[in-house]
């Protein structure tokens, strides 16, 4: 089998969903601590609908925070209020999650980020996915066009309940209906992948997933990856992670992806259970380069 990797990779950015707890300014320096070269973070609080706007001290302390630590827009990858459903099949639903997720986005342009990860939404067994995937799209549409700057991230999802975005094929069925190409993406969660029956765990697999990915979607798409082991076996549609090389995945798939020069220029984002081991997973996958 032809192997697109080569072991001369790098410009990979590592890194982990750290807290901003304090202010936002406070999460560059927390994932500087642990030996980051990219972070992911809530740029508000993800359990309130209509959190505190943010004061001018703290995007201006985030953005010399990101300076002084090394980090450029392109190694961030904040995510949105699981609180929000793009897809919500009731109007005032679907209403709310598209202010709050405006205001992700514009939160975004203040503190120059560029880009916005996010779970696509669901259709809560009320509407036919289609239609779901639909008003996904249109959701999107409408922060694009209220926004510049800013990439909306589909994360693609296990499967869990009504959730949507757990195939290649839901997450380009979105894309085809974004109007605005060039600020749409894709973050995929290694997790989400193998629990929603993408085989990432042997060699074989793993590069018939991401040709998959190439065929439907298309890797000019994605600009991240959340990198989790999984307590669940494949296709299960459980999103439960666990820290890396413990889980059902086990160590080489993220050996794979630090080989792999298609990973590379794009924030590589630990969510695993257990932040205190988060310095030695970033160390270990630095190594694996």
């Amino acid at each position: 089998m032809n192997s697109p990797m080569t072991r001369n990779s790098p410009m990979k950015y590592i890194g982990a969903h750290v807290s901003a707890a304090g202010g936002v300014e406070n999460a560059p320096v927390n994932a500087a601590a642990i030996g980051a070269t990219a972070f992911g973070l809530f740029t508000r609080n993800q359990r309130q609908w209509n959190p505190k706007p943010l004061e001018k001290k703290n995007i201006d302390a985030f953005r010399k925070n990101c300076e002084i630590n090394g980090f450029g827009p392109g190694q961030i990858l904040p995510h949105d209020s699981y609180l929000i459903n793009l897809g919500h099949p009731e109007k005032e639903g679907l209403e709310k999650s598209r202010n709050a997720f405006l205001d992700e986005m514009q939160r975004c342009e203040l503190l120059g980020i560029d880009r916005l990860n996010f779970h696509p939404g669901s259709h809560l067994n009320k509407i036919p996915e289609e239609k779901c995937l639909r008003i996904i799209a249109e959701s999107i549409n409408i922060a694009l066009e209220k926004t510049t700057g800013v990439t909306a991230v589909i994360e693609n999802t296990a499967g869990q309940g009504s959730n949507l975005g757990h195939t290649f094929e839901q997450i380009g069925f979105i894309i085809d209906l974004v109007d605005d190409k060039q600020r749409v993406g894709v973050c995929i969660d290694t997790c989400h992948a193998f629990s929603a029956g993408y085989n990432l765990k042997t060699e074989e697999g793993f590069f018939d997933v991401f040709n998959a990915f190439e065929n439907t979607v298309g890797f000019k798409y994605l600009r991240g990856m959340h990198l989790n082991d999984s307590k669940k076996e494949r296709g299960t549609r459980v999103d439960r992670h666990n820290s890396l090389g413990e889980g059902t995945l086990g160590m080489e798939p993220f050996r794979r992806i630090m080989s792999d020069d298609r990973f590379n220029h794009m924030p590589l984002i630990l969510e695993t259970p257990d932040e205190s081991r988060w310095k030695d997973e970033i160390e270990l996958l630095k190594k694996m380069q």
